[in-house]
């Protein structure tokens, strides 16, 4: 005879078939990565002080005001950020939210992982019903050839179609390009139409109501990074060896001057936590 203890059990097993993965507490923790299992709280996120951030002055006062308003339930932009690889684009857009949840803001860092892009209306339907503000981060976004799909969901999460992102929700995409293009797109891919995929590209980057280039370091900027990141760590710096450093590696960013850093500190026997 099935007791009630066996039902039970059995519709708990069902349940858990059915959503096998544990739902999210949106609420908890200050960041989270949403993959294709959903959402995974993060508990702390790891970034730079926006101090150390130099040579973007202009870039980083319009991504943290920008991000102060959204945390406020105020009006607020999808933030496109583009240009050279290693300029300090995630480190601003990561080092922002954390300034901002220091300073008492209601505000959450979503990650999307790159297989995840095509479930972000799952994310938003989630995101829309939690008390909260959120900055969904899509890092160093680039479409494979011929995918003309997902650029233009991206455009209709953006503008406003039916799947578009709630209020409490905005984007932010880094690229290495302006235009978001495919990795190896071409002009002359299409003899027919050459300018129909660019075109289709640069519609899209062209709904972020904020749009901000990140270019390579020149040597002073790179100079003045590696002398903010010195001072913090209280490590000795040889400026000739730093730009040899770069030289080797063929850029100036702030990649490489956190590269260098990271050998003077193994040096010392410190720690950069």
């Amino acid at each position: 005879m099935t007791t009630d203890n066996d039902l039970l059990r059995r519709l708990a097993a069902a349940l858990a078939q059915a959503n096998p993965h544990p739902a999210t507490d949106w609420t908890a923790s200050p960041a989270y990565v949403w993959d294709s299992e959903g959402g995974r709280p993060v508990a702390r996120i790891v970034a730079q002080k926006l101090s150390l951030l130099r040579g973007m002055d202009r870039q980083k006062e319009a991504v943290v005001a920008n991000v102060e308003r959204l945390a406020a339930g105020h009006a607020a932009h999808d933030m496109l950020l583009w240009g050279s690889r290693g300029t300090g684009k995630s480190a601003l857009v990561k080092g922002s939210i954390a300034a901002t949840q220091a300073a008492g803001g209601n505000i959450a860092l979503v990650q999307v992982a790159p297989d995840a892009v095509s479930t972000l209306p799952a994310l938003f339907a989630q995101l829309g019903t939690v008390p909260r503000n959120f900055l969904v981060f899509i890092d160093d976004l680039g479409f494979a050839e011929g995918d003309s799909v997902t650029p233009r969901h991206l455009r209709s999460w953006l503008d406003g179609g039916v799947e578009a992102r709630p209020a409490n929700v905005r984007l932010a995409v880094t690229s290495n390009r302006r235009a978001i293009l495919a990795r190896d797109a071409s002009e002359q891919n299409d003899p027919l139409n050459p300018r129909d995929v660019v075109d289709d590209q640069l519609a899209l980057a062209d709904r972020f109501g904020l749009s901000l280039g990140f270019h390579a370091m020149n040597q002073d900027d790179y100079l003045a990074v590696l002398r903010g990141y010195a001072e913090e760590f209280g490590l000795p710096l040889d400026e000739e060896e730093a730009l040899g450093w770069s030289k080797r590696r063929g850029a100036r960013s702030g990649r490489i001057a956190w590269h260098f850093i990271t050998e003077l500190a193994g040096r010392a026997g410190k720690t950069l936590d």
